[in-house]
């Protein structure tokens, strides 16, 4: 069964370039993002690799973990590490899952059940590990994204929805199409306009299922 947003994330222990890790004690109270590949040493994601590592300091600020998986060794993670900092210009210091055995991808529903990935693997046979997960504290599934191998992922995307994420989450507000941090937000139907003028202040009534309020201060 696929998994779905609000879904508890699946735990798992695994072995990382920071050691043996259990991912919800390793993201205790924090949002998380996972984020998979299909193979070590490969062109695009190694500039991924890279986005991230520069981004460190935003993650930071969002309260935010980043564990990368692939389907490699932590040795080879460790030799791949060198190759990212130095095309980034900045250290990959966040955990590198080692999922040699698949037992994570299956378990995220990244590859088929079956899948099975012979000795001399190539990017090819786990095509579909390339895929973006964010958890937050509750550790439930918030959001995911799976990308074609051709196609690098935009992490300026992956922090806009996180701060989506983190403005709107477990209050009765949306973001609208194309949102960025500082535009006004969606005050959803559970408020009528007197509750959501008390709460959000003044409201702009586009239509009357459609009020948009000044993102509240965190």
């Amino acid at each position: 069964m696929s998994l779905r947003i609000n879904d508890l994330s699946p735990n798992f222990t695994a072995d990382s370039t920071a050691g043996k890790l259990t991912l919800h004690d390793w993201i205790g109270d924090n949002y998380a993002i996972l984020f998979s590949h299909p193979k070590d040493f490969t062109p695009v994601c190694t500039t991924e690799f890279g986005a991230v590592a520069k981004l460190a300091p935003e993650f930071a600020k969002r309260n935010t973990k980043v564990m990368g998986i692939s389907v490699d060794s932590v040795e080879d993670h460790q030799k791949w590490k060198k190759d990212i900092a130095t095309f980034a210009g900045a250290p990959a210091d966040f955990p590198i899952i080692d999922d040699t055995s698949l037992v994570v991808a299956k378990l995220y529903d990244m590859l088929p059940a079956d899948a099975y990935l012979p000795d001399g693997r190539t990017p090819a046979h786990s095509a579909t590990v390339r895929t973006v997960f964010i958890i937050g504290p509750d550790k439930k599934l918030r959001l995911t994204m799976s990308y074609p191998m051709s196609v690098g992922r935009n992490f300026a995307e992956i922090l806009r929805v996180l701060d989506a994420i983190q403005i709107t989450d477990g209050l009765p507000l949306a973001t609208p199409a194309n949102w960025v941090p500082g535009q006004d937000v969606i005050v959803g139907l559970a408020l009528n306009d007197e509750q959501a003028t008390a709460k959000y202040g003044e409201l702009d009534i586009k239509l009357p299922y459609l009020r948009y309020a000044k993102t509240p201060k965190k």
